[in-house]
């Protein structure tokens, strides 16, 4: 779990990328991974920058198991 943090509640980490191509085909591997899990992300996309912050919302917005798993 390195480059990890927990910040204002939630799990969270940025990813940099070459441009913005990979970070959108980032982005959509991760869609597909959190769709499977039935468990979704709050994140941010600027250019070739993703912030992804996770935290389970219907566990009073905890960071659980669930946040882990997909992280």
């Amino acid at each position: 779990m390195t480059d990890w943090t927990i910040k204002d509640g939630y799990l969270v980490r940025a990813f940099s990328f070459e441009d913005f191509d990979e970070a959108f085909t980032f982005m959509q591997r991760v869609a597909k991974a959190a769709q499977k899990q039935n468990h979704h992300p709050n994140w941010t996309n600027d250019y070739n920058q993703v912030v992804i912050r996770l935290n389970t919302h219907d566990e009073d917005g905890d960071i659980t198991a669930k946040d882990y798993a997909l992280a």
